[in-house]
């Protein structure tokens, strides 16, 4: 049965989870952790991709992110494969680092953002990482020490995350704690890791419930969320795939973007594809950047070879170019 496809969105929060191949380890020692978290925070910076929580452990990871500028594919593909190479030559070895698959589940805002954020840093005291929440509290390979500001990284979303447990820090920080440490006892909840249908209605008691009094609820493993919220990603994901398609088989692609690009600006299709620092020739490259990644789904490492730009500068263009066909109701059909 063939793998869905991610599901993602501008604004989007994403639990991803990945795991070393075969469960083995990804993270070996302080040099393998340290090179992991320097390029996340280069990536998610680069990518304007905020960041809420996130931990390591000896075989896997946890992040939870929200949709920048970027997809999260994007920034996922960036991040394992630049890691994967440095751990191979640091460790003298050749092969996958990572399971095929990294899982990302779209996630529900309320109520799940603080649940999400709890799980994800006790990770490091289930896995027995570290020996207690005063150790927790100082490992540096978890967003928790962040928030407890015991290290200082601008990359992460401390202040959002702490802003939801008041207006001062201090205060703030000292509620967050101990909404941490009650969720010592719950141990592993699998309903915010997987479970489809289940995590979706709350439960096999719940569900079993549910249809006893043939109430059915509308659910998919690749999102953490009640059944309206479910209904309306799948909704939304179905209609930008539907026009992605429609697009194609129009025959649209890259160079059916620049003609259109063209037409609108009023600028040759080899200035366009030409650098420049005319706001006219900025207007045309970020809009055709933004059509070619957002609607056709072309990668962004694509798009910059055409333009002559590198991964972080498409990212910008491409949200550049939102802005420019949202303000001027700029239509890629030549209607």
């Amino acid at each position: 049965m063939p793998r869905k496809a991610r599901i993602d969105a501008p604004g989007a929060l994403h639990h991803i989870i990945c795991r070393g191949i075969e469960r083995r380890r990804i993270f070996y020692d302080n040099a393998d952790r340290d090179d992991f978290v320097k390029r996340l925070s280069t990536i998610l910076s680069d990518t304007s991709t905020p960041c809420y929580a996130w931990a390591l452990v000896p075989n896997h990871f946890h992040l939870f992110l929200r949709t920048g500028t970027v997809p999260i594919a994007t920034v996922m593909r960036r991040l394992l494969t630049g890691y994967a190479v440095s751990f191979n030559r640091r460790h003298r070895r050749h092969g996958h680092v990572f399971q095929n698959r990294y899982k990302s589940i779209l996630c529900q805002e309320d109520p799940y953002l603080l649940e999400l954020v709890r799980y994800i840093h006790l990770n490091p005291l289930r896995a027995r990482v570290v020996t207690g929440l005063k150790e927790l509290d100082r490992y540096p390979y978890s967003g928790h020490s962040r928030l407890m500001a015991k290290i200082k990284d601008q990359w992460q979303g401390v202040d959002t995350v702490l802003a939801l447990f008041g207006k001062q820090k201090y205060a703030a920080r000292k509620k967050y704690r101990v909404f941490v440490e009650k969720g010592i006892l719950d141990g592993k909840k699998s309903e915010l890791t997987g479970g489809g249908l289940i995590r979706s209605a709350g439960g096999w008691s719940v569900l079993k419930s549910l249809r006893r009094m043939n109430i059915h609820f509308k659910s998919d493993e690749r999102i953490l969320g009640d059944s309206d919220f479910v209904e309306r990603v799948l909704c939304g994901a179905t209609e930008k795939m539907e026009r992605r398609y429609r697009l194609e088989a129009m025959g649209y692609g890259f160079d059916t973007i620049i003609e259109r690009v063209s037409k609108i600006f009023k600028i040759a299709a080899k200035y366009i594809l030409s650098p420049g620092k005319q706001p006219e020739r900025v207007m045309a490259r970020s809009v055709l950047a933004y059509w070619a990644v957002r609607e056709l789904g072309i990668s962004g490492t694509n798009v910059g070879k055409r333009l002559g730009l590198s991964q972080s500068a498409v990212s910008r263009a491409v949200q550049r170019g939102e802005q420019l066909v949202s303000e001027h109701r700029l239509s890629l059909y030549d209607i």
